[in-house]
């Protein structure tokens, strides 16, 4: 089997046989796992564009300088791997697991990273000097617009903690995205498309957001006063709540104490709360809480913690759900059309019909929810109502969705 070529004097980037990277794709694998024969891929400055490599695992690879331009890497992953001043210009990374990758300097441009996690990855700009024996040092540059992201595909991809200083994001889909606690500053995201992101606690300082649309993004924590933000779509972003909340000058814990007691006491004690529009998350947990018919249309509860809340026959319509914990939590009969539950985790939830009397029951109703990058493993949602429900992205693995009304043309993986 032919070995990788070694570099060439007269070209940096070097043209492989197909049989070699299969190899030593193979023996990464090996070597990941500690199996004999195993040997770390240095993939360096290798010809791999057009390159079938769908859930390879590279982790920790060489891929300084690579030329992947249209290569499909769609799955893989390259978590801790060197990916400096490499060409991915139209690859698709959809899915692909890109923690903490040394980017610095790559060409992305028109790359589809949807659903990605790139989180703690570094998206500097960055520059290759090679040397060259007639013309002493010079850049190495794939393209002459330089290296970015200008028109990559960034949907529900993950990039909490992502280095992007000075980066190019230009005309950019970052609809979905978690950029919380990213370092955005001096970043090009000029007429990018960001609506729902999350930038809680981001450093947007100098970064140009002229003309970006911003709908309903998360901006908690998150100083703007230096960015450029002329022309923006700032229409219903989420920014910090105040500490307490009141409704109608009672404290809102207050108010669900008192509806706890009513759901305790079948109604002689306490009071059924009707609370609509209102922002939850000064309480940041309602971890196991018993909130049975719970009237909070449009409210918002934006990444809070929810595990094994008993929200049986709620009306959540039009929530914001958006990240939050409701693993097992109990939604039979929840009314969440409209609800907003992107990213939220769903694992193990009842989403089933709540009996109400013989023969009658309650169905849960998602109908127009937003579901994408849910996580839905193993949960209960039979007979319940999906139409129009956006479930892209969403996991299923192990959900029961028998007799459930889905959205049009879905097909359950």
């Amino acid at each position: 089997m032919s070995p990788l070529p070694a570099p060439s004097p007269q070209s940096l980037i070097r043209k492989a046989p197909a049989a070699a990277v299969k190899a030593a794709v193979e023996a990464h694998g090996r070597y990941m796992k500690g199996l004999p024969g195993g040997r770390r891929a240095t993939l360096a400055y290798l010809d791999l564009s057009h390159f079938e490599l769908d859930g390879a695992d590279l982790s920790e690879a060489d891929l300084t300088g690579a030329l992947l331009a249209g290569a499909s890497l769609r799955g893989a992953i390259l978590d801790r791997a060197v990916l400096y001043g490499a060409d991915l210009r139209d690859a698709d990374l959809r899915g692909a697991r890109l923690t903490r990758v040394d980017m610095r300097g790559a060409y992305l441009r028109g790359a589809n990273l949807s659903g990605a996690d790139l989180s703690g990855c570094d998206l500097r700009e960055g520059l290759t000097a090679v040397q060259d024996g007639a013309e002493g040092f010079r850049l190495l540059r794939h393209a002459e617009d330089g290296a970015g992201l200008d028109y990559a595909l960034l949907k529900g991809a993950k990039m909490s903690g992502a280095q992007m200083s000075g980066a190019f994001a230009r005309a950019a889909d970052l609809t979905d995205a978690d950029l919380s606690g990213a370092t955005l500053s001096g970043a090009r995201l000029n007429n990018a498309t960001m609506n729902r992101v999350d930038m809680t606690g981001a450093d947007i300082f100098g970064a140009d957001l002229s003309g970006a649309l911003l709908r309903r993004a998360v901006l908690t924590g998150v100083d703007t006063s230096g960015a450029n933000l002329e022309d923006a779509d700032l229409a219903e972003v989420l920014r910090a709540p105040p500490p307490l909340i009141y409704v109608d000058d009672q404290p809102l814990h207050e108010l669900l104490e008192a509806h706890e007691a009513f759901c305790a006491s079948g109604g002689a004690k306490g009071r059924a709360a009707n609370i609509p529009q209102v922002d939850f998350r000064p309480l940041r947990r309602l971890k196991g809480r018993k909130l049975s018919g719970l009237a909070a249309p449009g409210a918002i509860f934006f990444g809070m913690d929810l595990e094994g809340v008993e929200l049986q026959g709620a009306n959540l319509v039009g929530a914001d759900l958006r990240g939050a914990n409701l693993r097992k939590a109990d939604l039979r009969g929840a009314r969440l059309a409209d609800a907003d539950l992107a990213r939220a985790d769903l694992s193990g939830a009842k989403l089933g019909p709540l009996v109400i009397g013989e023969g009658r029951a309650l169905r849960a109703d998602l109908t127009r929810a937003i579901l994408r990058g849910a996580n839905l493993s193993g949960a209960s949602a039979a007979r319940a109502r999906l139409i129009g429900a956006d479930l892209s992205r969403a996991s299923l693995a192990g959900c029961d969705l028998r007799g459930a009304e889905l959205p049009e043309g879905f097909v359950a993986k």
